[in-house]
């Protein structure tokens, strides 16, 4: 039974289609103000990333959605192609929480089967939308970090995977004020090495081993072509353990296990894709035709996730409790067991002086004859009279 009180069917759809929503501010303004809370809960020294990756937007019984392409799914383990988009995602955690910051679904210049509608207006927000759709991840990604970093998000690492972490696109990272860890594979890519070039196999090679840690086997301190400089590291392949996989970090300063520590981050965007996807329905709730409301769609399920992201950090982080926390953790702080102990036995006392003296006396025999079975160096910490008693 419908409420009379809810917009009708197609007033939402014509909500969603709108082009002239800045959807992306909203999104940036939302996440940038729940960071800003989930930071005050989050220790200085814990380090803060930015995380980097796509997953695939699924179309693939549309024919007339705007800007539909052939899409590869390279994180399939069927390695297939599919009608749709590339979902380019950035996120930003702590280690807890996980919380999305700006997304661009990629169509194709190459592969696309649908082109941008005629009528949509040149000067509105969803235009710059299409048009970005039509650019590389790699053109994208400096602009989405800078719109964050311009929102007052706090980050000092990129995290990326194989896909994302090219040369070029580490130096232009680096550049923003950003160090990148990210997993390299053997590709052209060279590196520099007492002023020779060498490859990801060759670097292998050449790098120290490293003993007594279970999975690291070699770390090496080296320069990019582009003469940025790097520490490799090689770490066990779990899968095969034959082979090896090797972890670049533009902060040389950090230890093996840090860099693998901070790495191991990069999961929760992982966690957040199969989250979105089976639990908060994207790509099923609407189907319609207008890029715009992908956009809007894909928004709103974003949103729903930051919501959900900050209520479970309240529920299981007791720093939300406020002031009160903190106080009651100062004074805990101040008493050690010892104090402690000596506070129970002196309360215990000053209710014994409120009952008759045949309950006195038989609670006093009991407590001579706990005290008389403690280690000596218990019975130093209680106060005289009641050893004495």
């Amino acid at each position: 039974m419908k409420s009379a009180d809810l917009p009708a069917k197609d007033t939402v759809y014509r909500f969603l289609n709108q082009s002239t929503f800045s959807w992306r501010r909203f999104l940036t303004f939302l996440s940038a103000h729940t960071i800003g809370k989930v930071t005050k809960l989050t220790d200085h020294n814990r380090p803060k990333v930015l995380v980097l990756d796509d997953s695939s937007y699924d179309r693939n019984r549309s024919k007339s959605v705007e800007l539909l392409a052939r899409c590869f799914d390279h994180a399939s383990q069927k390695m297939r192609f599919y009608k749709g988009f590339r979902m380019l995602t950035l996120g930003w955690t702590d280690g807890a929480t996980f919380i999305p910051v700006d997304f661009s679904l990629l169509s194709s210049t190459k592969s696309k089967i649908n082109g941008i509608s005629t009528k949509v207006d040149k000067r509105s927000c969803g235009y710059k939308r299409r048009l970005e759709a039509l650019q590389t991840a790699p053109e994208q990604i400096p602009d989405m970090i800078q719109r964050a970093m311009n929102a007052g998000i706090d980050a000092s690492y990129v995290l990326m995977d194989t896909w994302f972490t090219h040369q070029p696109l580490i130096k232009d990272i680096k550049e923003q004020g950003l160090d990148v860890i990210g997993m390299v594979k053997n590709l052209k890519q060279r590196y520099l090495v007492n002023g020779k070039r060498v490859s990801l196999k060759e670097l292998y090679c050449l790098a120290t081993p490293v003993e007594g840690k279970k999975g690291l086997l070699r770390s090496i301190h080296t320069t990019q072509a582009n003469d940025v400089p790097v520490k490799v590291i090689f770490v066990r392949n779990r899968n095969k353990k034959s082979e090896w996989l090797a972890i670049l970090s533009t902060d040389c300063t950090l230890s093996d296990q840090d860099i693998i520590r901070i790495y191991g981050m990069r999961w929760d965007i992982e966690v957040f894709f199969k989250t979105t996807k089976s639990l908060l329905k994207l790509q099923k709730e609407f189907q319609s035709r207008s890029y715009d409301s992908l956009i809007s769609h894909t928004t709103i399920v974003f949103a729903r996730y930051i919501v959900l992201s900050w209520q479970n950090r309240c529920s299981t982080d007791q720093r939300t409790l406020g002031g009160m926390f903190y106080e009651l953790c100062d004074e805990i702080s101040e008493l050690d067991w010892a104090i402690a102990l000596q506070q129970l036995i002196e309360l215990l006392e000053d209710t014994l002086k409120a009952t008759n003296k045949k309950i006195q006396k038989l609670i006093k025999s009991q407590l001579q004859q706990w005290i008389a079975g403690l280690p000596n160096y218990i019975k130093a910490y209680l106060p005289i009279s009641v050893c004495e008693s």
